[in-house]
């Protein structure tokens, strides 16, 4: 810092005097230099914090549900005393309430209008005041892209999209045109921007229509081109995104090439996260190129078989430094229209084996329930 001191500077004066002697006074003037106060080491001053803009939230994600009022889970439901917390284990539906972001698959249409679709051997149709049972669910977003959700028809198809804006559930991977049905679904959680995006090729015959520029539809991806690049439109917006897709056949543990095939193509194209859903059974796991896949999601409540389901917690946590993701899973079994929480170690062990057992890459699930490549294990 600069400081004005008063400094001392000899002056030679000629000062004449009977001797005739040469004298020296000295003058006093005022000067300004630079000066530096000594610090003390107790006194030094603390380094400046950096922010890293920290992050840490999760989002929850299950598969195939249906409250089709002519199907046996609505039956079911209708005899109970607790509604849906007598079908869904109060712990998953906590698990669900406690995420940041929760999303299933609706397997039906929410309507009271339209009439079922020619050809089609199962139509499922919800009346519009079930929705209390997603809010119920503490459901954030839909996953529309599927093979019933047209069940009856064009207008209660467009009637179910304006319900579910008029009670707040956003959705994707259906829509009144395409740009409406491939657009993702985008959220902000602690300063990172997620997006999810949604498509379906699950049909043997194919009757749900495909949205076009002017027509309603789902986002159809038998051909992936449109989908690869409606995802990589997605990387370059978001810090994440996650690529739900309706693919598989019913029933069945087997993967289809599409399926592996097409996990490879979307992690290529920037997702980072891959999870599918429409077997109604639970598929296998693997990671590429250190991508979660998910294939199947199974049922999470849709009948009354027997099958082992999920509920996957993707925990997203770090700063601007270092970035994580842990691939939760929760294991719960579906059976006789009740969806429970495996509790039971031995339980909880089968249910790993299985998983294990069906998946394509050599994958781990430590005692926490997080999904490990064996290359991720320590």
């Amino acid at each position: 810092m600069r400081k004005k001191i008063m400094v001392g500077c000899l002056a030679a004066v000629l000062l004449l005097s009977g001797c005739g002697r040469e004298t020296e006074k000295e003058t006093l003037q005022t000067v300004e230099v630079e000066y530096t106060a000594p610090v003390m080491e107790d006194e030094k001053p603390e380094e400046p914090e950096v922010d890293l803009h920290p992050y840490d939230f999760t989002l929850a994600f299950a598969g195939d549900i249906n409250l089709a009022e002519n199907w046996n889970t609505m039956d079911y439901y209708r005899q109970q005393d607790n509604g849906i917390y007598d079908c869904i284990d109060p712990t998953l539906i906590q698990m669900m309430q406690e995420a940041d972001l929760t999303c299933l698959n609706m397997e039906f249409c929410l309507s009271s209008v339209g009439s079922p679709m020619e050809g089609k051997a199962y139509t499922f149709r919800a009346d519009p005041y079930r929705v209390q049972i997603l809010n119920e669910l503490s459901v954030d977003v839909v996953n529309l892209a599927n093979n019933h959700v047209y069940d009856y028809g064009k207008d209660a198809f467009l009637d179910m999209l304006s319900l579910l804006k008029d009670f707040s559930i956003p959705y994707m991977g259906a829509g009144k045109d395409a740009r409406e049905a491939e657009a993702p679904y985008y959220i902000e959680l602690d300063g990172k921007k997620i997006a999810i995006v949604a498509a379906t090729r699950a049909e043997k015959y194919i009757l749900t229509p495909e949205a076009t520029e002017d027509s309603p539809g789902v986002f159809r991806c038998y051909d992936r081109t449109r989908l690869l690049e409606v995802v990589q439109e997605a990387d370059a917006n978001a810090d994440y995104v996650i690529a739900y897709i309706h693919w598989g056949t019913e029933y069945s543990e087997v993967l289809e090439e599409a399926q592996t095939e097409g996990a490879r193509d979307l992690v290529k194209a920037g997702a980072d996260v891959v999870l599918g859903a429409h077997p109604h059974c639970l598929q296998g796991a693997e990671y590429i190129d250190g991508v979660p896949v998910l294939y199947s999601l199974g049922n999470y409540w849709f009948n009354e078989k027997t099958l082992d389901s999920i509920l996957v917690k993707l925990h997203f946590y770090g700063d601007d430094e270092e970035q994580h993701l842990d691939t939760i899973l929760v294991p719960a079994r579906q059976e006789d229209h009740y969806t429970r929480l495996l509790i039971d170690p031995e339980e909880i062990q089968k249910w790993n084996e299985h998983l294990i057992q069906m998946s394509p890459g050599a994958i781990q699930i430590d005692e926490e329930g997080r999904l490990k490549s064996t290359d991720m294990a320590e």
